[in-house]
């Protein structure tokens, strides 16, 4: 079967998970690993993979426009800014998994159709692509929702230097997803790295605040399925907390649960964001090379 060639730009964690899963897939194929540093894990790993790499950065796709199709940025927010000027100039399918808000906001289980006909697609933040979907679902059913907030709590061990340069852009622009989705304006959005050892799986609390009352069997009915399709890309991803309604707030919980293909499972916040952009290029690639959506794994 032909395969859609792909850049990764960012050889650290998120990029290094991503290339791994890329490798695995029937439609995609990783044609450029680049990053800044040459003694980084995932550069070692990419070459013993037989992937070929380059310390040049976003220079190496720009020299060699043909070694890929779609671009996947795992650098920074403020780094994006500089490449998605020339991943355009390039004609890149460009799937930007910082917050830097420079293309579309895309939540795949939300917007995905919808994303795929533009050049630069934002996964917002890890938190987004986990909280998001509930509180979508939630406000489907109940109109009158006046206040969302989310609260995620990941292991302090798989937030690597990215991550934690990214902490502001985090809170930002995951709040200013959740307005954007759910048509909420008044919303809230916190991260907590949590030290604890042995490291936490990623959880995710998301509140809804109404004045009017709650249609607590449709909201239950109506997040269990989001949480269902969500699954069919983020296979970690689930329900821990049963929706409950009291005294005029609605909480529930997830949880993310890694898969484990470069770093451990407790990494739910790297995996899910990695899962959704996996799941964006090969539906994109699909649709590329006429295949049968759903023929990618």
């Amino acid at each position: 079967m032909n395969k859609i060639k792909v850049g990764i730009i960012g050889t650290g964690n998120i990029g290094t998970d991503l290339l791994v899963k890329v490798q695995r897939s029937k439609v995609l194929e990783c044609g450029m690993f680049a990053g800044r540093n040459p003694d980084s894990e995932g550069v070692k790993r990419a070459e013993a993979m037989g992937v070929r790499t380059s310390t040049e950065s976003i220079r190496a796709i720009d020299a060699d426009p043909n070694c890929c199709d779609i671009v996947f940025d795992a650098t920074s927010a403020k780094i994006h800014l500089m490449h998605a000027p020339i991943l355009k100039k390039l004609g890149k399918f460009t799937i930007d998994l910082t917050p830097a808000q420079v293309g579309k906001m895309c939540v795949p289980v939300i917007n995905l159709e919808e994303c795929l006909k533009l050049d630069n697609v934002n996964l917002v933040t890890c938190g987004g692509q986990a909280t998001i979907p509930i509180a979508y679902a939630i406000k489907q059913v109940q109109p009158d929702v006046e206040y969302i907030e989310i609260v995620a709590s990941i292991s302090s061990k798989s937030a690597g230097p990215g991550t934690r340069v990214n902490v502001d852009e985090f809170t930002q622009t995951t709040r200013e997803a959740l307005s954007h989705f759910t048509g909420v304006p008044n919303t809230k959005a916190i991260i907590i790295l949590n030290p604890a050892d042995p490291p936490v799986i990623m959880r995710n609390t998301i509140y809804a605040r109404t004045s009017g009352t709650f249609k607590e069997a449709e909201l239950i009915a109506a997040i269990h399925a989001m949480v269902k399709k969500i699954q069919a890309y983020v296979p970690g991803y689930r329900l821990v907390q049963e929706p409950v309604a009291e005294s005029g707030r609605f909480t529930t919980m997830i949880e993310v649960v890694g898969l484990g293909d470069y770093l451990p499972a407790y990494s739910g916040n790297l995996d899910i964001i990695t899962c959704a952009a996996l799941n964006i290029a090969e539906v994109y690639a699909q649709r590329k090379l006429g295949l049968k959506e759903g023929s990618a794994s």
